[in-house]
């Protein structure tokens, strides 16, 4: 390995299942088309993806102090960019704890009880319900990990992220909680200095239109393209070049 590949940083992202969807589902890290790469390929840095379907900032912060991966990752990381917050401002009939206990709930035939019962619910409430994750809590837990990431690297440039837009049945097409979500993140971001992506300016026009992914949720590559521009340009604000390095 040439001292160059290894001087490369690296893009450190934390993301929900929007940053490695597609129109058709789920994605390697490495496919060029998804955001993340597309971004790493205009710097001439490498990627590390760490997500997960479902992901809130609460995940973040779990990723960032327990995901080896994360630890190995911060050391050479050029930025860190926050990709969640959309799954915070989801409406949630269950508790997220409560919900998330269903995969465990056993024998198996309950569990698809369970399960299907669930998806009845969730469409038919979605319009009445809370939040998966209170605004306040979001902005509290990407603050923790801010701080976490500052302590390690100190100055390192953060870019996070204000929720998308959806208009998926399997949510009632309800998202009635974005709103206290991107007043939350907004104010914290103003106060670290920390460049804001707004992911509904990229991809809304996919997504309400019903060019996106048929979940009516996840994107094209259209609106994966249009995040990585608005990604560029937050990256640029908090002191990335987007030029390739020569030589």
């Amino acid at each position: 390995m040439s001292s160059d590949a290894r001087a490369r940083p690296t893009l450190l992202v934390f993301a929900d299942s929007l940053s490695y969807y597609g129109p058709t589902g789920g994605l390697p890290a490495d496919d060029p088309r998804i955001w993340p790469n597309i971004v790493a390929t205009q710097l001439g840095w490498d990627v590390e993806l760490i997500g997960r379907i479902g992901w809130t900032c609460r995940d973040v912060w779990w990723a960032v102090t327990q995901d080896p991966r994360a630890w190995a990752a911060l050391p050479r990381a050029g930025a860190v960019i926050f990709a969640t917050g959309g799954m915070d401002s989801l409406p949630s009939v269950l508790p997220t704890a409560v919900r998330e206990l269903i995969r465990y709930v056993r024998p198996p035939w309950l569990r698809r009880w369970v399960r299907d019962g669930y998806a009845w619910l969730q469409p038919r409430l979605s319009p009445v319900a809370r939040p998966a994750l209170p605004p306040r809590l979001s902005a509290e837990y990407l603050e923790q990990t801010r701080g976490a990431i500052d302590f390690n690297r100190p100055g390192i440039p953060i870019v996070a992220s204000l929720p998308s837009v959806h208009i998926a049945e399997t949510y009632g097409k309800a998202h009635r909680g974005r709103a206290g979500t991107v007043a939350a993140i907004t104010e914290w971001a103003q106060q670290h200095d920390i460049p804001l992506v707004d992911l509904k300016a990229a991809v809304a026009e996919q997504v309400m239109s019903g060019r996106g992914n048929p979940d009516g949720i996840h994107w094209n590559f259209e609106a994966h393209q249009a995040v990585a521009e608005l990604m560029l340009k937050a990256l640029a604000e908090a002191g990335i070049t987007n030029e390739k390095p020569r030589g």
